[in-house]
Protein backbone atom coordinates (compact mmCIF):
# COMPACT_ATOMS: atom_id res chain seq x y z
CA UNK A 1 0.00 0.00 0.00
CA UNK A 2 1.09 3.24 -0.85
CA UNK A 3 1.75 5.77 1.89
CA UNK A 4 0.22 9.61 1.42
CA UNK A 5 1.89 11.38 -1.40
CA UNK A 6 3.89 15.28 -1.12
CA UNK A 7 1.74 17.83 -2.94
CA UNK A 8 2.20 20.93 -3.62
CA UNK A 9 -0.67 23.45 -4.90
CA UNK A 10 0.76 26.61 -5.58
CA UNK A 11 -1.12 30.19 -5.61
CA UNK A 12 -1.52 32.97 -8.64
CA UNK A 13 1.54 35.09 -8.88
CA UNK A 14 1.55 38.68 -10.34
CA UNK A 15 3.75 40.93 -11.26
CA UNK A 16 6.72 40.83 -14.03
CA UNK A 17 9.97 39.40 -13.31
CA UNK A 18 12.17 40.57 -10.06
CA UNK A 19 15.62 39.92 -11.24
CA UNK A 20 17.89 38.83 -14.07
CA UNK A 21 21.21 37.21 -13.58
CA UNK A 22 24.29 39.00 -13.98
CA UNK A 23 25.29 39.95 -17.83
CA UNK A 24 28.07 37.94 -17.41
CA UNK A 25 26.11 34.57 -17.88
CA UNK A 26 24.23 36.03 -21.16
CA UNK A 27 27.86 36.82 -22.49
CA UNK A 28 29.13 33.45 -22.04
CA UNK A 29 26.11 32.30 -23.88
CA UNK A 30 26.95 34.43 -26.37
CA UNK A 31 30.73 33.95 -26.93
CA UNK A 32 29.71 30.24 -27.18
CA UNK A 33 27.12 30.29 -29.53
CA UNK A 34 28.49 30.79 -33.65
CA UNK A 35 28.26 34.06 -35.20
CA UNK A 36 24.51 34.63 -36.31
CA UNK A 37 23.43 34.65 -40.22
CA UNK A 38 23.61 38.72 -41.75
CA UNK A 39 20.74 37.39 -44.34
CA UNK A 40 17.33 38.40 -44.83
CA UNK A 41 16.41 37.59 -41.39
CA UNK A 42 19.67 39.92 -39.84
CA UNK A 43 16.88 42.77 -38.78
CA UNK A 44 14.35 39.98 -36.93
CA UNK A 45 17.66 38.88 -35.09
CA UNK A 46 19.45 42.36 -34.11
CA UNK A 47 15.76 43.32 -32.96
CA UNK A 48 16.13 39.54 -30.48
CA UNK A 49 19.64 40.32 -29.63
CA UNK A 50 18.71 44.10 -28.35
CA UNK A 51 15.85 42.63 -26.44
CA UNK A 52 17.76 39.88 -25.10
CA UNK A 53 20.47 42.30 -23.72
CA UNK A 54 17.35 44.52 -21.87
CA UNK A 55 16.17 41.73 -20.13
CA UNK A 56 18.96 39.11 -19.26
CA UNK A 57 18.34 35.60 -18.95
CA UNK A 58 15.90 34.84 -15.89
CA UNK A 59 17.44 34.12 -12.43
CA UNK A 60 15.44 31.83 -9.47
CA UNK A 61 13.52 34.90 -8.94
CA UNK A 62 11.71 35.66 -12.40
CA UNK A 63 8.52 34.87 -11.62
CA UNK A 64 8.04 32.69 -14.53
CA UNK A 65 11.12 30.41 -13.63
CA UNK A 66 10.47 30.51 -9.90
CA UNK A 67 9.56 26.59 -10.22
CA UNK A 68 12.22 24.94 -12.19
CA UNK A 69 16.29 26.33 -11.98
CA UNK A 70 17.21 28.07 -14.92
CA UNK A 71 20.91 27.36 -14.35
CA UNK A 72 20.98 24.35 -16.61
CA UNK A 73 19.70 26.53 -19.28
CA UNK A 74 21.87 29.76 -18.35
CA UNK A 75 25.31 27.90 -18.21
CA UNK A 76 27.72 28.61 -21.21
CA UNK A 77 28.18 24.60 -22.09
CA UNK A 78 25.82 21.58 -21.41
CA UNK A 79 26.78 18.77 -19.56
CA UNK A 80 27.86 15.99 -22.52
CA UNK A 81 25.10 13.31 -22.89
CA UNK A 82 25.97 9.29 -23.49
CA UNK A 83 24.96 9.08 -27.11
CA UNK A 84 25.77 5.15 -27.07
CA UNK A 85 22.40 5.11 -25.66
CA UNK A 86 20.56 6.37 -28.46
CA UNK A 87 22.41 4.50 -31.32
CA UNK A 88 20.05 4.46 -34.48
CA UNK A 89 16.66 6.10 -34.68
CA UNK A 90 13.64 6.14 -32.57
CA UNK A 91 11.52 3.39 -33.19
CA UNK A 92 8.42 6.26 -33.11
CA UNK A 93 7.22 7.18 -36.45
CA UNK A 94 9.54 4.55 -38.15
CA UNK A 95 6.45 2.85 -39.62
CA UNK A 96 4.47 6.11 -40.98
CA UNK A 97 4.42 7.09 -44.33
CA UNK A 98 6.19 10.47 -43.74
CA UNK A 99 8.37 12.74 -45.47
CA UNK A 100 11.56 12.92 -43.57
CA UNK A 101 13.75 15.61 -42.93
CA UNK A 102 16.97 15.30 -40.61
CA UNK A 103 19.12 17.85 -38.87
CA UNK A 104 22.21 16.99 -37.37
CA UNK A 105 23.85 18.88 -34.87
CA UNK A 106 20.73 21.55 -35.86
CA UNK A 107 22.23 21.45 -39.67
CA UNK A 108 19.54 19.96 -42.54
CA UNK A 109 21.47 16.75 -43.66
CA UNK A 110 20.05 16.73 -47.72
CA UNK A 111 22.21 13.56 -48.28
CA UNK A 112 20.05 11.80 -45.09
CA UNK A 113 16.38 13.35 -45.78
CA UNK A 114 13.97 12.89 -48.70
CA UNK A 115 12.75 14.92 -51.56
CA UNK A 116 10.73 18.07 -49.77
CA UNK A 117 8.73 17.66 -53.24
CA UNK A 118 6.85 14.66 -51.87
CA UNK A 119 4.87 16.34 -49.07
CA UNK A 120 3.51 18.43 -52.08
CA UNK A 121 4.23 21.64 -49.89
CA UNK A 122 6.66 24.38 -50.43
CA UNK A 123 9.93 23.42 -47.95
CA UNK A 124 13.39 24.83 -47.44
CA UNK A 125 15.42 25.47 -45.11
CA UNK A 126 16.11 28.99 -42.96
CA UNK A 127 19.92 28.65 -44.09
CA UNK A 128 18.58 28.66 -47.70
CA UNK A 129 15.78 31.17 -47.23
CA UNK A 130 17.90 33.23 -45.62
CA UNK A 131 20.27 33.44 -48.13
CA UNK A 132 17.87 34.56 -50.84
CA UNK A 133 16.67 38.06 -51.44
CA UNK A 134 12.77 38.72 -50.81
CA UNK A 135 11.89 35.48 -49.73
CA UNK A 136 8.84 35.77 -47.53
CA UNK A 137 10.61 34.56 -44.54
CA UNK A 138 11.99 37.88 -44.12
CA UNK A 139 8.53 39.18 -42.86
CA UNK A 140 7.72 36.14 -40.92
CA UNK A 141 10.91 35.47 -38.94
CA UNK A 142 11.06 36.01 -35.43
CA UNK A 143 7.47 38.29 -35.52
CA UNK A 144 5.45 36.01 -33.29
CA UNK A 145 8.64 35.06 -31.39
CA UNK A 146 8.87 39.07 -30.64
CA UNK A 147 4.85 39.35 -29.74
CA UNK A 148 4.82 36.40 -27.09
CA UNK A 149 7.09 38.23 -24.95
CA UNK A 150 4.27 40.19 -24.10
CA UNK A 151 3.06 40.39 -21.03
CA UNK A 152 5.93 37.32 -20.18
CA UNK A 153 9.07 37.91 -21.12
CA UNK A 154 10.44 34.79 -22.67
CA UNK A 155 14.49 34.87 -22.71
CA UNK A 156 15.24 31.76 -24.10
CA UNK A 157 12.86 32.41 -27.41
CA UNK A 158 14.77 35.54 -27.83
CA UNK A 159 17.92 34.04 -27.58
CA UNK A 160 16.72 31.34 -30.46
CA UNK A 161 15.50 34.00 -33.20
CA UNK A 162 19.12 36.06 -32.45
CA UNK A 163 21.24 32.75 -33.00
CA UNK A 164 19.74 29.96 -34.64
CA UNK A 165 21.26 28.82 -37.84
CA UNK A 166 19.40 26.40 -39.33
CA UNK A 167 15.41 25.40 -39.33
CA UNK A 168 12.42 24.07 -41.17
CA UNK A 169 10.71 26.62 -42.91
CA UNK A 170 7.36 25.59 -44.74
CA UNK A 171 4.69 27.31 -46.66
CA UNK A 172 1.59 24.92 -47.44
CA UNK A 173 -1.49 26.10 -49.98
CA UNK A 174 -3.50 22.80 -49.78
CA UNK A 175 -3.22 19.40 -47.67
CA UNK A 176 -0.03 18.18 -47.83
CA UNK A 177 0.60 15.05 -49.04
CA UNK A 178 1.46 13.25 -46.61
CA UNK A 179 3.24 14.19 -42.91
CA UNK A 180 6.37 15.90 -42.84
CA UNK A 181 8.73 15.00 -40.04
CA UNK A 182 11.80 16.65 -38.36
CA UNK A 183 14.14 14.19 -36.84
CA UNK A 184 17.25 15.29 -35.10
CA UNK A 185 20.38 13.20 -34.90
CA UNK A 186 23.15 14.25 -32.50
CA UNK A 187 27.28 13.15 -33.17
CA UNK A 188 28.28 14.98 -30.69
CA UNK A 189 27.86 14.16 -26.84
CA UNK A 190 28.26 17.92 -25.94
CA UNK A 191 26.47 19.95 -28.81
CA UNK A 192 24.04 23.19 -27.74
CA UNK A 193 21.78 23.53 -30.66
CA UNK A 194 19.33 26.34 -31.48
CA UNK A 195 16.85 25.52 -33.67
CA UNK A 196 14.02 27.43 -35.81
CA UNK A 197 11.31 26.72 -37.95
CA UNK A 198 8.99 28.75 -39.38
CA UNK A 199 5.80 27.58 -40.82
CA UNK A 200 2.79 29.74 -43.21
CA UNK A 201 -0.77 27.71 -43.60
CA UNK A 202 -2.29 29.80 -46.15
CA UNK A 203 -6.23 29.97 -46.11
CA UNK A 204 -7.85 26.57 -46.13
CA UNK A 205 -4.41 24.35 -45.61
CA UNK A 206 -3.94 21.61 -43.62
CA UNK A 207 -0.43 20.10 -42.59
CA UNK A 208 0.73 17.02 -39.93
CA UNK A 209 3.96 18.14 -38.51
CA UNK A 210 6.15 15.37 -36.21
CA UNK A 211 9.44 15.87 -34.56
CA UNK A 212 11.32 13.43 -32.56
CA UNK A 213 14.86 12.45 -31.56
CA UNK A 214 17.66 14.24 -29.77
CA UNK A 215 19.37 17.39 -30.61
CA UNK A 216 22.24 17.46 -28.64
CA UNK A 217 23.02 17.43 -25.11
CA UNK A 218 20.87 20.66 -24.73
CA UNK A 219 18.23 22.07 -27.41
CA UNK A 220 16.45 25.27 -27.94
CA UNK A 221 13.72 25.39 -30.23
CA UNK A 222 11.27 27.65 -31.75
CA UNK A 223 8.44 27.03 -34.06
CA UNK A 224 6.92 30.05 -35.30
CA UNK A 225 3.39 28.91 -36.82
CA UNK A 226 1.01 31.30 -38.44
CA UNK A 227 -2.10 29.64 -39.20
CA UNK A 228 -4.85 32.13 -41.94
CA UNK A 229 -8.36 31.23 -42.16
CA UNK A 230 -9.76 27.81 -41.98
CA UNK A 231 -6.45 26.36 -42.20
CA UNK A 232 -5.52 23.05 -40.11
CA UNK A 233 -1.56 22.15 -38.15
CA UNK A 234 -1.37 19.04 -36.45
CA UNK A 235 1.62 19.23 -34.74
CA UNK A 236 3.27 16.02 -32.68
CA UNK A 237 6.97 16.52 -30.84
CA UNK A 238 8.05 13.31 -28.93
CA UNK A 239 11.60 14.13 -27.50
CA UNK A 240 14.16 11.04 -27.62
CA UNK A 241 13.08 8.80 -24.48
CA UNK A 242 15.49 7.68 -21.71
CA UNK A 243 18.26 10.37 -22.40
CA UNK A 244 19.37 12.40 -19.72
CA UNK A 245 18.77 15.80 -21.52
CA UNK A 246 18.45 19.99 -20.96
CA UNK A 247 16.14 21.32 -23.67
CA UNK A 248 13.65 24.31 -23.87
CA UNK A 249 11.15 24.41 -26.70
CA UNK A 250 9.13 27.27 -27.62
CA UNK A 251 5.67 26.95 -29.95
CA UNK A 252 4.26 30.88 -30.84
CA UNK A 253 1.00 30.54 -32.67
CA UNK A 254 -1.16 32.76 -34.30
CA UNK A 255 -4.63 31.11 -35.76
CA UNK A 256 -7.15 32.98 -37.70
CA UNK A 257 -11.00 32.59 -38.10
CA UNK A 258 -12.07 29.00 -38.50
CA UNK A 259 -8.52 27.84 -38.58
CA UNK A 260 -7.19 24.99 -35.99
CA UNK A 261 -3.96 24.23 -34.23
CA UNK A 262 -3.67 20.89 -31.96
CA UNK A 263 0.08 20.16 -30.56
CA UNK A 264 0.98 17.14 -28.42
CA UNK A 265 4.24 16.29 -26.61
CA UNK A 266 5.11 13.22 -25.86
CA UNK A 267 8.03 13.45 -23.18
CA UNK A 268 10.01 10.21 -21.40
CA UNK A 269 12.38 11.17 -18.87
CA UNK A 270 14.75 14.06 -20.09
CA UNK A 271 17.09 15.97 -17.43
CA UNK A 272 15.79 20.06 -17.33
CA UNK A 273 12.88 20.59 -19.92
CA UNK A 274 11.01 23.35 -20.33
CA UNK A 275 8.07 23.93 -22.92
CA UNK A 276 6.31 26.84 -23.51
CA UNK A 277 3.05 27.24 -26.00
CA UNK A 278 1.93 30.64 -26.79
CA UNK A 279 -1.27 30.94 -28.44
CA UNK A 280 -3.62 33.65 -29.62
CA UNK A 281 -7.00 33.04 -31.25
CA UNK A 282 -6.76 36.25 -33.30
CA UNK A 283 -10.06 35.40 -35.43
CA UNK A 284 -13.62 33.95 -34.71
CA UNK A 285 -14.26 30.45 -34.18
CA UNK A 286 -10.49 29.57 -33.43
CA UNK A 287 -9.27 26.71 -32.14
CA UNK A 288 -6.44 25.61 -30.47
CA UNK A 289 -5.52 22.52 -28.38
CA UNK A 290 -2.63 21.48 -26.36
CA UNK A 291 -2.09 18.57 -24.47
CA UNK A 292 0.93 16.82 -22.78
CA UNK A 293 1.98 13.36 -21.61
CA UNK A 294 5.05 13.29 -19.58
CA UNK A 295 6.92 10.28 -17.76
CA UNK A 296 9.35 11.26 -15.11
CA UNK A 297 11.81 8.70 -12.85
CA UNK A 298 14.70 10.09 -10.69
CA UNK A 299 15.30 13.15 -8.82
CA UNK A 300 17.05 14.59 -11.39
CA UNK A 301 14.29 15.14 -13.63
CA UNK A 302 11.86 17.96 -13.84
CA UNK A 303 9.37 18.70 -16.61
CA UNK A 304 8.33 22.39 -17.15
CA UNK A 305 5.43 23.07 -18.95
CA UNK A 306 3.97 26.67 -19.49
CA UNK A 307 1.13 27.66 -21.48
CA UNK A 308 -0.58 31.02 -22.29
CA UNK A 309 -3.25 31.09 -24.50
CA UNK A 310 -5.19 34.52 -25.52
CA UNK A 311 -8.74 34.65 -26.55
CA UNK A 312 -9.37 37.56 -29.17
CA UNK A 313 -12.06 36.44 -31.39
CA UNK A 314 -15.88 35.49 -31.08
CA UNK A 315 -16.41 31.78 -30.24
CA UNK A 316 -13.14 30.23 -29.52
CA UNK A 317 -11.99 27.24 -27.89
CA UNK A 318 -9.06 26.17 -26.20
CA UNK A 319 -8.13 23.19 -24.32
CA UNK A 320 -5.23 22.55 -21.76
CA UNK A 321 -4.39 18.70 -21.32
CA UNK A 322 -1.50 17.64 -19.26
CA UNK A 323 -0.75 14.37 -17.71
CA UNK A 324 2.55 13.82 -15.73
CA UNK A 325 3.15 10.59 -14.52
CA UNK A 326 6.40 11.14 -11.81
CA UNK A 327 8.68 8.28 -9.44
CA UNK A 328 11.47 8.43 -7.97
CA UNK A 329 11.50 12.20 -6.85
CA UNK A 330 10.90 13.12 -10.38
CA UNK A 331 9.42 16.98 -10.19
CA UNK A 332 6.59 17.80 -13.02
CA UNK A 333 5.80 21.52 -13.48
CA UNK A 334 2.40 23.25 -15.22
CA UNK A 335 1.65 27.08 -15.36
CA UNK A 336 -0.98 27.45 -17.87
CA UNK A 337 -2.80 30.47 -18.46
CA UNK A 338 -6.34 31.56 -20.28
CA UNK A 339 -6.49 35.55 -21.46
CA UNK A 340 -10.29 36.55 -22.50
CA UNK A 341 -9.73 39.99 -24.22
CA UNK A 342 -12.59 41.95 -24.40
CA UNK A 343 -15.55 41.25 -26.98
CA UNK A 344 -14.47 37.60 -27.35
CA UNK A 345 -17.72 36.43 -26.09
CA UNK A 346 -19.29 32.86 -26.29
CA UNK A 347 -15.15 31.49 -25.69
CA UNK A 348 -14.87 28.08 -24.69
CA UNK A 349 -11.85 27.86 -22.34
CA UNK A 350 -10.73 24.57 -20.62
CA UNK A 351 -7.47 23.42 -18.72
CA UNK A 352 -6.81 20.45 -16.78
CA UNK A 353 -3.74 19.52 -15.54
CA UNK A 354 -2.98 16.34 -13.08
CA UNK A 355 -0.32 14.35 -11.75
CA UNK A 356 -0.16 10.42 -10.80
CA UNK A 357 2.99 10.13 -8.37
CA UNK A 358 4.31 7.04 -7.47
CA UNK A 359 6.09 7.60 -4.80
CA UNK A 360 5.93 10.36 -2.12
CA UNK A 361 9.20 11.64 -2.84
CA UNK A 362 7.73 12.73 -6.09
CA UNK A 363 5.72 16.80 -6.36
CA UNK A 364 3.69 18.22 -8.87
CA UNK A 365 3.59 21.96 -8.79
CA UNK A 366 0.94 23.83 -10.49
CA UNK A 367 0.00 27.63 -11.27
CA UNK A 368 -3.30 27.41 -13.22
CA UNK A 369 -4.68 30.83 -13.93
CA UNK A 370 -7.96 32.93 -15.68
CA UNK A 371 -7.85 36.32 -16.62
CA UNK A 372 -11.37 37.37 -18.08
CA UNK A 373 -12.84 40.27 -19.82
CA UNK A 374 -15.69 39.34 -21.53
CA UNK A 375 -19.02 38.32 -19.69
CA UNK A 376 -20.74 35.89 -21.89
CA UNK A 377 -17.67 32.94 -22.02
CA UNK A 378 -17.10 29.14 -20.52
CA UNK A 379 -13.82 28.87 -18.80
CA UNK A 380 -12.38 26.48 -16.46
CA UNK A 381 -9.52 25.29 -15.10
CA UNK A 382 -8.65 22.43 -12.31
CA UNK A 383 -5.87 20.20 -11.23
CA UNK A 384 -5.42 16.94 -9.28
CA UNK A 385 -2.65 15.13 -7.89
CA UNK A 386 -2.44 11.78 -6.63
CA UNK A 387 -0.99 8.33 -6.44
CA UNK A 388 -2.37 5.24 -8.06
CA UNK A 389 -6.01 4.29 -7.42
CA UNK A 390 -5.44 1.21 -4.80
CA UNK A 391 -9.19 -0.06 -5.58
CA UNK A 392 -8.47 -0.79 -9.46
CA UNK A 393 -5.83 -1.73 -8.60
CA UNK A 394 -6.79 -4.71 -6.18
CA UNK A 395 -9.57 -5.22 -8.93
CA UNK A 396 -6.82 -6.23 -11.50
CA UNK A 397 -4.67 -8.22 -9.43
CA UNK A 398 -7.90 -10.06 -7.87
CA UNK A 399 -7.99 -11.00 -11.60
CA UNK A 400 -4.82 -12.31 -12.33
CA UNK A 401 -3.13 -9.42 -13.63
CA UNK A 402 0.75 -9.16 -12.63
CA UNK A 403 1.21 -6.59 -10.00
CA UNK A 404 3.63 -4.83 -12.97
CA UNK A 405 1.18 -5.45 -15.62
CA UNK A 406 -1.53 -3.32 -13.66
CA UNK A 407 0.35 -0.55 -13.12
CA UNK A 408 0.96 -0.07 -16.76
CA UNK A 409 -2.44 -0.57 -17.40
CA UNK A 410 -3.81 2.00 -14.70
CA UNK A 411 -0.62 4.26 -16.06
CA UNK A 412 -1.82 4.18 -20.05
CA UNK A 413 -5.40 4.85 -18.72
CA UNK A 414 -4.34 8.16 -16.71
CA UNK A 415 -2.79 9.41 -19.89
CA UNK A 416 -5.54 8.49 -22.61
CA UNK A 417 -7.56 11.75 -21.90
CA UNK A 418 -4.17 13.74 -23.45
CA UNK A 419 -3.52 10.78 -25.66
CA UNK A 420 -6.83 11.76 -27.23
CA UNK A 421 -5.78 15.64 -28.37
CA UNK A 422 -3.81 13.24 -31.06
CA UNK A 423 -6.56 13.92 -33.96
CA UNK A 424 -4.76 10.67 -36.26
CA UNK A 425 -5.88 7.74 -35.30
CA UNK A 426 -3.21 5.49 -36.29
CA UNK A 427 -0.78 8.31 -35.12
CA UNK A 428 -2.69 7.82 -31.77
CA UNK A 429 -2.49 4.48 -31.68
CA UNK A 430 1.78 4.66 -32.60
CA UNK A 431 2.05 6.78 -29.47
CA UNK A 432 0.25 4.37 -27.39
CA UNK A 433 1.83 1.82 -28.43
CA UNK A 434 5.38 2.61 -28.03
CA UNK A 435 4.19 4.20 -25.05
CA UNK A 436 3.05 0.82 -23.46
CA UNK A 437 6.55 -1.07 -24.72
CA UNK A 438 8.14 1.90 -22.69
CA UNK A 439 6.39 1.51 -20.06
CA UNK A 440 6.29 -2.81 -19.78
CA UNK A 441 10.15 -2.44 -20.33
CA UNK A 442 10.41 -0.08 -17.36
CA UNK A 443 7.89 -2.26 -15.25
CA UNK A 444 10.24 -5.42 -15.73
CA UNK A 445 13.47 -3.71 -15.58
Amino acid sequence: MLEAVKTQQTPVIEGAPRSAPADVQLDARLAAAPAPMTGATAPARADALARLKEQGLPGPRHEYWRYTDPAPFNAARPEPVALEAVAGDPKLFANVDKLRLVFVEGRFDAAASDDPALAGVEITTLAQADAQPGHWVAEAYGVLEAQGQKPVRRPFAALNTALATDGVVIRVTGKADRPVQILYRPSDAGADVVVHHVLRLEEGAELTLLENGLLGARGNVVIEADLAAGAKLHHIAAPRAGVARIATTHLFARVAEAASLKSFELSVDGRHMRSESVVELAGDDAVAHVAAAVLGDGGHLRHDDTVFITHGGLRGESRQVFKKVLKNGATGVFQGKILVRPGAQKTDGYQISQALLLDEDSQFLAKPELEIYADDVKCSHGSTTGALDETALFYLRSRGVPRERAIVLLVLSFLADALEEVEDEDLRAEISDRLEDWLTAKAQG
